[in-house]
């Protein structure tokens, strides 16, 4: 599943795959039957070992670099931003919109006001602050670069967040909305999420 080269450094063979894929003629059989019941959260165990050897690569790069002397970084995320939003599921490779750069605190309360209609209360925010600060920064253009997970929730492939709405590739609310349905689906609650994030580095 993944290539190791001299102390962590890595290649995921699904990550160039993810980040480059050709747009298909759409959404697979399966991926349609878990759109139409509603349960794109459910467990994806091919998707759970991908998204867990990223973090293994990740952790490896940063021994690695910290064992040189190198200045590690200090963030707990490593992303890259592509120069075209990413195609997948029938949908091409997008441009970004001219003069619409990321604005993390705008996504924020963006996030903050969808928060309540999630039926959840103010003391689930700091967990899901913290849990997207960690996966991308509040960049809907952030893409990781092991993984290939894209956008504010990191979803892998960034194309599930289709079932939010076409423009998942450069909408921040869109992003936001199916991140919210993800957590809830599949942990619950953004404080769940972001427990489960703490024990394995992902979620």
């Amino acid at each position: 599943m993944v290539v190791i080269f001299g102390g962590g450094g890595y290649v995921a063979y699904r990550a160039v795959e993810n980040a480059n894929k050709p747009p298909s003629d759409g959404f697979s059989l399966e991926e349609m039957g878990k759109l139409a019941s509603g349960d794109l959260a459910a467990p994806d165990p091919e998707t759970d070992a991908l998204k867990n050897a990223a973090e293994q690569a990740y952790r490896a790069d940063r021994l690695k670099k910290n064992r040189s002397g190198a200045a590690g970084k200090d963030a707990d995320f490593d992303w890259v931003v592509p120069k075209q939003a990413p195609a997948g599921n029938g949908f091409p490779p997008v441009n970004f919109p001219p003069g619409s750069d990321p604005s993390p605190g705008t996504n924020k309360g963006t996030a903050k006001t969808m928060l309540a209609s999630m039926g959840w209360g103010d003391d689930q925010w700091g967990c899901l602050e913290r849990l997207w600060q960690k996966e991308s920064g509040w960049n809907e253009r952030a893409m990781n670069r092991y993984s290939g997970a894209y956008g504010i929730p990191q979803s892998l492939p960034g194309s599930k967040m289709a079932s939010a709405g076409s423009d998942w590739q450069t909408n921040a609310a869109t992003q936001i909305k199916w991140g919210l349905g993800y957590i809830k689906g599949r942990y619950g609650s953004p404080c769940g999420a972001w427990g489960h994030s703490q024990s394995v580095g992902w979620y």
